[in-house]
């Protein structure tokens, strides 16, 4: 019974993967499909993500980013992260536009299936490369390398709206990303610091460092207007603004 799961699982995974040598690659976003089961994980949220590249490597945002190299193996799938932490889920089910997981918690996750970013690290919104700020400070930052890390942030969000727009995606609720911004659906603003959320605060080394970040961001935007592009879209428009953030961060 095992066998034949294992061989459903791999076929179905094959179905959908953007690359048939290596079933099971895509990028999985959680999902409330089982509200109500009392076994769900409640500590993921709708941007609690799991990316599976075709080359082995794997970006995670399970609460805290986590990156490294993966192996489905029968009904296994193996995670092992850059401190070389091994985390073993189960792959309960999986369906063209689901996937359903054991945790290490002991509970479930149930994602739902998006079409990957493109293999180019600048490109990907998930890769390392546009994710640097969501790696914890180990010590107190100096006023640059805390401007470098808004300034990485906007570059992850200018790669989420391109791929967004490039693969027509969407989610339910991209306000659950940490971030000192607040996005509506046609511009963004700045959030009061007492709604930034803890895991946006969890990425700096103290309280002091965070605030630091808060005011930068703040005088970035007293300073400089930006100016809205003309756009075919609002996710142009979008691409538009967090460009010329970055500019202004420079």
């Amino acid at each position: 019974m095992r066998v034949s799961l294992a061989i459903a699982l791999l076929f179905t995974l094959g179905f959908f993967a953007c690359a048939p040598h290596k079933p099971g690659a895509g990028i999985y976003f959680y999902t409330s499909f089982l509200e109500g089961d009392p076994n769900t994980d409640t500590t993921l949220n709708f941007v609690s993500f799991l990316q599976l590249r075709p080359d082995g490597s794997y970006a995670q945002d399970f609460g805290h980013y986590d990156y490294g190299s993966w192996s489905l193996k029968e009904d296994r799938l193996y995670l092992t992260n850059q401190r070389r932490r091994t985390y073993v889920y189960r792959v309960i089910s999986l369906t063209a536009t689901k996937l359903v997981l054991r945790l290490d918690s002991g509970r479930t996750g149930s994602f739902r299936v998006h079409q990957l970013p493109s293999a180019k690290p600048e490109k990907d919104p998930f890769s390392l490369y546009n994710n640097q700020w969501r790696i914890p400070a180990t010590h107190k930052e100096s006023d640059a390398e805390i401007r470098s890390r808004l300034y990485n942030h906007c570059q992850f969000w200018e790669a989420f709206y391109k791929w967004v727009d490039d693969k027509n995606e969407g989610l339910t609720d991209i306000s659950e990303f940490p971030s000192p911004l607040k996005i509506y659906g046609n511009g963004f603003g700045l959030r009061h610091y007492d709604k930034l959320s803890p895991a946006w605060k969890a990425c700096f080394f103290d309280e002091e460092d965070c605030r630091k970040a808060d005011t930068l961001i703040k005088h970035t935007f007293r300073r400089n207007t930006i100016k809205w592009p003309e756009a075919k879209d609002d996710y142009e428009k979008m691409i538009g603004g967090f460009q010329q953030l970055q500019q202004f961060l420079r």
